[in-house]
């Protein structure tokens, strides 16, 4: 990995494991809040994930669903909505939705993971990445290969990126049954601009995170990200594996692991 972005050194510059604090860190249902990703910042993250969604009038909210009825006391599709109808709406009636703005200003040193929920955030997502300059401080990616391939042809330069679903599949099930030449030549073509796979440890039956598919991801010179890992024995037994980094809910879980391997960055 030679993009900033997962430049994540120990005191002697070997690479760590990343730990990614989904939807920041919050036991109390605050998702995606101020509230939450600050927690995670205080608990001595470095790295975020969020989602995107953009409202009627084109303001980039990080928020994971397309409604606002599951996590807020408002109701309604986001991109329906203009922002000041939103910004009323709150977390588990408490926290306001952030927008992009707000996270990437108020948290400097933080670096987020963006997962383009709707082609409606396309266009917003990259403009908000060349208005604050931050392609080194975020990853983009999405469920689909077409939108995360959308939003950087309108980059004016590389940010990290991770596969999506199809890309994923393709990696997962052709790599045990390709001669290895042509599952490295084909995948330099379906992967041409991804630098990560953000995979859970299962595709329903299928075994996704496997020491072959972690020897294949390195000869690629990928980097694999397992989400979301809640569990420390889990935690433990796939850092052993090698992976490059864990998404999760309990980022002191995992902060905790990380400490006893001697893998928990010093703070700066």
């Amino acid at each position: 990995m030679s993009l900033p972005f997962f430049d994540h050194p120990d005191a002697g510059g070997a690479r760590l494991p990343i730990a990614m604090a989904h939807r920041g860190f919050s036991m109390d249902g605050l998702e995606n809040s101020m509230a939450a990703f600050r927690a995670a910042v205080d608990l001595g993250c470095r790295y975020l994930e969020t989602d995107v969604h953009t409202t009627a009038d084109g303001v980039l909210l990080l928020f994971h669903d397309s409604t606002l009825d599951r996590v807020t006391d408002g109701s309604g599709p986001v991109a329906d909505l203009p922002a000041r109808q939103v910004a009323d709406a709150r977390i588990a009636g408490r926290e306001p939705i952030p927008t992009f703005e707000e996270l990437i200003t108020a948290l400097p040193e933080a670096r987020v993971n963006l997962d383009v929920k709707d082609w409606n955030s396309v266009r917003s997502t990259a403009e908000a990445i060349e208005r604050h300059g931050v392609h080194d401080r975020v990853l983009v990616t999405s469920f689909s290969d077409r939108r995360r391939r959308a939003v950087l042809k309108l980059l004016s330069r590389p940010v990290a990126a991770s596969a999506g679903v199809g890309s994923n599949a393709l990696f997962t099930l052709l790599g045990p049954v390709l001669p290895g030449p042509a599952f490295r030549w084909l995948m330099r073509r379906v992967l041409r601009d991804v630098h990560a796979l953000q995979v859970p440890v299962r595709y329903g039956a299928v075994r996704v995170v496997t020491p072959g598919f972690l020897r294949r991801a390195n000869a690629l010179g990928l980097t694999v990200h397992v989400w979301t890992i809640n569990e420390p024995d889990e935690m433990r037994r796939l850092l052993e594996l090698g992976v490059g980094g864990i998404v999760t809910d309990r980022a002191d879980l995992l902060r905790a692991v990380l400490a006893e391997r001697g893998e928990w960055p010093e703070p700066r």
